[in-house]
C-alpha cells in the first residue's frame, strides 16, 4: 500500500510517499525557517500563508521523487492535530479534496502518532511494547507504545516543552531562531559544570517534566552577570543543555524501569540533539536498555511519520466513516489512537 503523507501542523510543508508503513519512497520538506528567523518565532498567520503557497509543488515533488503518478496512491493520511489550526487546516483541507477526487481511502493522524512512528522508518525498530521520549518544540512527554494504534501517556510537560526551551533560551541569548541547533553548537565548545543550573525534576517518582524554570534561570544569570554574560555564552549553553538533557534522560530511564521496559524510543525534534542522543545511549546501555533513534531527517516534522502511521491506523480500523465532517484540533487528548 502506497500512502501520501502530509504534514502542515507548523512551520513545514511536507509530502511523503510510505509504502506499507515502512519503506520512504520519498519525502519531500519546504522549511519556513527563513520567514519566521527575524520575528524570533513562528508567526501562525505567515505559517498559513506560506502552507498555501508551498502545498500543491511539495505534494507533486513527493509524487516525482517515488517515481509515480496520482492514481498509484493508495491512500492520504494527513496530520489532523495538535498544532497550529491555521495551518493544519491547509493540509487538512487539501488532502481530502485529494482523496475524494481519487476515491481513495483518507485518514487523519495524530501528530505525535506520527513522531513515535518515525522510529520504525530508519534502520533496526524496536519491538512492542517500549518506552517513547517524544521531546519537540512544542511537545515533550512520555509514551508507553503498546502496539502500532495504541499508546499509553505517562506524563508530559506541565509549561514549556524542551524544544521551546531550547528557542526562548536561545532568545535570550540574541542567538535567533531555531534555537536548537545553534545551542548545541554552542553548547559543544563550553564547560557544562562551570555554571549551575537548576534540574526540575518534580516528582522523582511521575514522569511530568517542566522546562520553564530553566528558562528563568537562564534569564536570572543574564540580568545579574550584565558585564561578562556575552563572554561566556558557550558555557551558558552547555550548562542549559546539560540541564534539559539529564531530566529527559532520567526520566525516560525511570519510566523504562518503572514498566519494565528494555527497550526506548527516542522522538522528535530534540532527538536530533547529538548531546542527547549521546547521553541517552550511555545511560541505557548500564542497564542493559536497548535505544532507537531516528536518523536526524526524521527527527523534525515530515510527512513520511504521518504516512507510516497511517497505514497502520487504515490496516486495522479502515477509513473513518464521517471523513468529510471531521475537523483538525489544537492539542491531543488522548494517543489511544
Amino acid at each position: 500500500m502506497k500512502i501520501l503523507g502530509i504534514e502542515t501542523s507548523c512551520d513545514e510543508t511536507a509530502a511523503a510517499v510510505v509504502e506499507d508503513g515502512a519503506v520512504i519512497l520519498s519525502s519531500v520538506v519546504s522549511s519556513q525557517v527563513d520567514v519566521h528567523h527575524p520575528y524570533g518565532g513562528v508567526v501562525p498567520e505567515l505559517a498559513s500563508r506560506k502552507h498555501i503557497e508551498a502545498i500543491v509543488f511539495v505534494v507533486r515533488q513527493a509524487l516525482r521523487q517515488a517515481g509515480i503518478e496520482q492514481k498509484d496512491i493508495d491512500a492520504v493520511a494527513v496530520t489532523q492535530g495538535p498544532g497550529l489550526i491555521g495551518a493544519l487546516l491547509v493540509g487538512f483541507c487539501f488532502s481530502r479534496a485529494f482523496a475524494y477526487t481519487l476515491n481513495i481511502p483518507w485518514v487523519g493522524v495524530d501528530h505525535l502518532a506520527g513522531h513515535i512512528h518515525s522510529v520504525f522508518l530508519y534502520g533496526s525498530a524496536p519491538e512492542f511494547p517500549f518506552i517513547a521520549l517524544l521531546a519537540s518544540g512544542g511537545h515533550t512527554g512520555i509514551y508507553a507504545v503498546l502496539s502500532p494504534t495504541r499508546a499509553e501517556c505517562l506524563g508530559q510537560t506541565l509549561d514549556d516543552a524542551a524544544g521551546e526551551a531550547f528557542d526562548k533560551t536561545a532568545k535570550l541569548l540574541g542567538l535567533g531562531y531555531p534555537g536548537g541547533r545553534v545551542i548545541s553548537e554552542l553548547a559543544g565548545k563550553g564547560d557544562p559544570h562551570r555554571i549551575v543550573f537548576p534540574r526540575a525534576f518534580l516528582d522523582r517518582q511521575a514522569f511530568d517534566f517542566s522546562f520553564s524554570g530553566i528558562k528563568t534561570a537562564v534569564s536570572r544569570y543574564i540580568q545579574t552577570h550584565p558585564d561578562t554574560y556575552r563572554d561566556e555564552m558557550e558555557d551558558i549553553a552547555a550548562a542549559f543543555q546539560e540541564a534539559v538533557v539529564d531530566v529527559l534522560v532520567e526520566k525516560a530511564l525511570h519510566a523504562a524501569e518503572a514498566k519494565g521496559y528494555s527497550r526506548i524510543a527516542l522522538v522528535g525534534g530534540v532527538s536530533a540533539n547529538r548531546r542527547l542522543r549521546d547521553r541517552m545511549r550511555e545511560a541505557a546501555d548500564s542497564k542493559e536498555i536497548s535505544v532507537f533513534i531516528p536518523s536526524v531527517e526524521l527527527c523534525g516534522d515530515n510527512a513520511a511519520m504521518i504516512a507510516a502511521a497511517g497505514y497502520h491506523y487504515l490496516k486495522k480500523n479502515g477509513p473513518p466513516k464521517d471523513w468529510l465532517s471531521l475537523d483538525v484540533y489544537s492539542k491531543t487528548a488522548s494517543l489511544a489512537f
